[in-house]
């Protein structure tokens, strides 16, 4: 994305000695556009990646956030319907505590995010924590929305 420079010449041989050397007013875009259209496709793909795509009603705390780590977090869902889901994929309680410690012997984190409906019991949370326990996660993260109550009585 530079300036050139274009060479107007007259005459023959001696040509170059006379030739007025004038500055190229046009700027090329094409790199610029090139980057900016690498740049879109890598947020398109990535953009669907970042959140899971099971929609519940997460509860608000005043909580802050955990740290973030290299590997992708295992997450398990329950939803307000009763299904428990291993990151996108449905599973059936009896099957969850087999498949954890199968995902546990080639993980090397400990670390799972439970993400719960509000409006499910917690004993039903409670059962999924305890299956989680046996199946090797013994690092949960509860997962909720930020902004909710404090039980200080203050705002922020």
């Amino acid at each position: 994305m530079g300036a050139g420079v274009i060479s107007k010449e007259k005459g023959g041989s001696r040509g170059r000695r006379r030739s007025r050397v004038r500055p190229m007013s046009e700027i090329n875009v094409t790199p610029f556009v090139d980057v900016m259209l690498v740049l879109l496709i890598i947020f398109m793909v990535s953009a669907p990646m970042l959140t899971v795509g099971v929609p519940i009603e997460l509860p608000e705390t005043s909580a802050e956030a955990l740290p973030t780590e290299q590997e992708e977090p295992l997450t398990i869902t329950l939803t307000a319907d009763g299904q428990v889901l291993l990151m996108d994929n449905e599973t059936e309680s009896e099957n969850l505590i087999g498949q954890l410690r199968a995902i546990a012997a080639e993980r090397e984190s400990r670390k799972v995010f439970l993400r719960a409906d509000g409006g499910i019991p917690y004993s039903r949370v409670a059962e999924v924590m305890g299956a989680l326990n046996s199946g090797g996660f013994n690092q949960i993260g509860l997962v909720t929305d930020a902004g909710g109550p404090r039980l200080d009585g203050s705002d922020q």
